[in-house]
């Protein structure tokens, strides 16, 4: 009986989307099984691509229906792993996804995978003769081979090395990279005993000094050791036990070892604290769920200090004491090392950590270690919603109403989603908690589609700490251009006096938003954006927050030569100069995508603060959640508004959600706290509401509006986008596929637009879309896959669908 393989391969198109069936080589029968990476020849011409194996067929009995096969097979290259790198849970979870989001097969593969298992196909030209052109032939090396994928080629040197190909000079050869690097030490194993080391050494010359050290070191091994521990003398290399080896008295050998992300912190181990009443409440609820084997989704919500992450910590135990796994998902990487550290000191070595923050070894040797069970509890950011565990007994999202869950390219994937999936395939329940869940969550729960749990009160018994709404119209009246209201400056020099700490967050980053001319207004926008270019003092430059573009600050307008130039709005960086102007004496740390792109700062700069070598910690939204330190007790907020005005029917939960989670780092243990909101729009109810910290009010308020506008969650949604350089050609096509919606969906479907997006233009393309809401669409799902197959076969032209979008700008 023949097999043959069924392989999605690594060519992500429309025409690629489905699995094509390859030869399996006689020795490799036993080893080509599902979840595999294999290279294989594709196309006419046969490059080599990576792909991945997810199935097998009988060539005999299955090949004759078929209908991809056609003519004779082409075998498997080269087999890429020997054992599965995609369990079958994983497999179809990716085909599953692919559906659910109108991505292609490979792309979810792709996501699930860390970058060291991410094939790539590198191109070679090879030539077949002497080519008569000097500058192209000194592009090949001695072996007549040109690294076409690596080498930075002119585009008159493409055409001429394109004209050799087509007249037979040279050829084309591909070659899959296998980027998984195991990373080694090198062992040090003595070949000699006491009396031949004492031998050895009398019969040495006299100037032998290096065989003799050598030797000496050896004398005192009873056991393999680390080379680098027998290199701590500085006159020691590494060539002379190489030296050594050759002459027989040492063995050098190879041993694998982990890149540890936790080598540089150290972790107290905790124990189980006392849980309160509706805490304890929560855990038997959830124990149940795990001892049953029960995909029951519970949404646990609780006021900020209430002890959430303590009920995760006890259903874990719950879990693997039942000899299960268990997996736990926190929004940002910014509150990751906290988690971390929490999750490590009650269960050591068992945890991994996968999030963006690592390098791609880490990621690669941390995926290992669950892969080969030598971790049995994970904690990171969204994508480890696909880490590899098997016998899930539960999984937690915390913070579970935060956006960045939500993926924003493609496959556009919503981790709550995946995680619910996982769910029931492993039996196992899920914690959604938040202290202001999503308004989609929270009625699940009413409807009992998730069982509601409840934690109304802090642990420490004391009250939420009071907020005090300021209104910045009034700080304008005075004249006085500054970020803090005098109530705000006066409080923060009291916790300076106090020797207290305090957090300021401002959602925006840079120095200002932006640049004008007071002579004829121009405004400095981004040439590739429809968006205007943010000052940031620490680089000199200004910079675009969508596309990267940079360029030097402005002495004079560009439009009319004028120096009387100004720079209106603010960032924190502008806050940061500001508060070391008012607050000499106050240390702060700056926390923001900028001052945290270097590997490891988020964990630096958290724990800088936990020691208490700052005063104040400013920073982004990336602050606003998720952080306990006992001696905050002052929350400053400089902006509240800065998400209302955007179009977006989610903008005031978000800002309540924002406001009431920033409130929440404020008097968290025994001192007593206090919240100030800085705000242009004191009389909105998301920020009246947030002052009393009233989420059930709120979802109320919210949850009607939702209904008048027939927005989720009595709606489902869908975002249809198209772009082109050409903004007509953009438009034209949206406005075709509006005209052919309407014919073929049902006149419940809402159909808006197509409009511009709010930025219309990023990275020199224009965008237009449509945006549906809809209840029950039997043929949405049909006609969205129509429309996908179309753009494939549209020069330019990139149409995007996004399911239950987040974001609309």
């Amino acid at each position: 009986m023949t097999q043959a393989a069924q392989i999605i391969v690594d060519v992500p198109t429309m025409q690629t989307n489905r699995p094509y069936t390859y030869m399996i080589p006689t020795d490799l029968v036993d080893a080509v099984v599902p979840g595999v990476r294999v290279s294989v020849p594709f196309g006419k011409g046969d490059r080599e691509v990576g792909g991945m194996v997810v199935g097998l067929i009988n060539i005999d009995q299955d090949l004759e229906h078929d209908a991809v096969y056609q003519g004779d097979l082409k075998p498997i290259t080269r087999l890429l792993d020997l054992v599965p790198v995609l369990n079958e849970e994983l497999l179809a979870l990716s085909d599953w996804l692919a559906q659910q989001t109108f991505a292609f097969r490979i792309s979810t593969i792709q996501t699930m995978l860390p970058t060291a298992l991410k094939t790539a196909s590198h191109k070679w030209l090879v030539a077949d003769q002497a080519i008569d052109n000097d500058e192209l032939a000194r592009l090949f090396d001695a072996q007549g081979r040109l690294d076409f994928t690596a080498t930075t080629l002119s585009e008159s040197q493409v055409k001429a090395l394109a004209r050799l190909q087509r007249l037979g000079v040279v050829h084309a050869t591909y070659q899959v990279n296998n980027r998984a690097q195991v990373k080694t030490n090198t062992w040090v194993t003595s070949q000699l005993n006491e009396a031949q080391v004492t031998e050895k050494l009398a019969s040495l010359r006299a100037n032998a000094t290096k065989q003799r050290r050598v030797l000496l070191a050896l004398s005192r091994q009873v056991a393999p050791q680390p080379l680098a521990e027998l290199l701590t003398d500085a006159r020691l290399t590494r060539a002379d036990f190489t030296a050594a080896a050759q002459r027989g008295w040492v063995k050098m050998t190879e041993k694998e070892v982990y890149r540890d992300p936790f080598a540089q912190s150290e972790v107290e181990q905790t124990t189980s604290m006392m849980l309160q009443p509706d805490q304890q409440q929560a855990v038997t609820a959830i124990s149940q769920a795990i001892t049953a084997n029960q995909a029951t989704t519970f949404l646990l919500e609780g006021v900020t200090g209430s002890g959430k992450t303590e009920v995760y910590l006890q259903s874990i135990a719950k879990a693997l004491a039942q000899q299960q796994t268990a997996l736990m998902l926190v929004p940002e990487i910014a509150l990751t090392p906290q988690m971390v550290k929490r999750v490590r000191g009650r269960f050591g070595a068992q945890v991994a950590v996968l999030h963006s923050g690592l390098s791609a070894g880490e990621k690669y040797d941390e995926w290992r270690r669950i892969e080969r069970h030598e971790a049995t509890v994970v904690v990171g950011a969204r994508s480890a919603a696909f880490a590899p565990l098997d016998d899930l007994g539960l999984i937690i999202m915390d913070e579970e109403h935060e956006t960045s869950y939500k993926q924003s390219d493609n496959p556009r994937y919503q981790a709550r989603d995946v995680l619910l999936w996982r769910a029931k395939w492993h039996n196992a329940p899920v914690i959604l908690g938040s202290a202001t869940p999503s308004l989609e969550s929270r009625a699940r729960a009413e409807r009992g589609v998730y069982r509601h749990l409840m934690l109304p009160k802090r642990i420490n018994q004391r009250p939420l700490p009071p907020v005090q709404i300021i209104d910045m119209r009034e700080q304008l009246k005075t004249r006085q251009e500054s970020n803090f209201s005098a109530a705000l400056l006066t409080a923060l020099k009291q916790r300076l006096e106090r020797g207290e700490q305090s957090v300021l967050m401002l959602n925006r980053r840079g120095f200002s938003s932006f640049m004008m001319c007071r002579d004829c207004g121009f405004v400095l926008k981004c040439p590739n954006c429809d968006n205007t270019l943010v000052l940031h003092m620490d680089s000199h430059t200004m910079r675009c927050h969508y596309c990267g573009h940079e360029e030097a600050i402005p002495r004079r307008c560009p439009n009319c030569h004028s120096k009387r130039i100004s720079y209106y709005g603010t960032g924190t960086e502008k806050v940061a100069a500001e508060l070391k102007q008012l607050l000499p004496t106050a240390r702060v740390i700056r926390m923001d995508v900028d001052t945290t792109r270097r590997k490891g700062m988020h964990e630096k700069m958290l724990a800088a603060f936990g020691r208490r070598e700052a005063d104040i910690l400013l920073g982004t939204q990336m602050i606003a959640k998720g952080l306990d330190y006992p001696d905050v007790t002052l929350v400053g907020v400089l902006n509240a508004d800065t998400a209302l005005g955007l179009p977006d029917f989610r903008a005031s939960e978000r800002t309540f959600q924002l406001l009431t989670q920033v409130s929440g780092r404020a008097g968290r243990a025994d001192k007593a706290g206090e919240v100030m909101i800085q705000t242009f729009n004191p009389d909105h109810y998301a920020i009246q509401l947030a002052q009393q910290q009233d989420y059930e009010r709120f979802f109320r308020v919210e949850m009607n509006l939702r209904h008048l506008g027939n927005y989720p969650p009595y709606f489902y949604t869908a975002l249809i986008s198209a772009s082109d350089q050409d903004e007509n050609t953009a438009a034209k096509k949206m406005f075709e596929l509006a005209d052919w919606l309407k014919q073929r969906l049902s006149s419940s479907t809402i159909i808006l637009g197509p409009t511009p997006r709010p930025i219309a233009r990023i990275k020199n393309r224009y965008y237009y879309q449509i945006f549906l809401k809809y209840k029950q669409e039997p043929q949405l799902h049909d006609a969205l896959m129509q429309i996908l197959e179309e753009s494939q076969h549209l020069r330019g032209l990139q149409i995007s669908i996004d399911m239950e979008p987040q974001n609309f700008v």
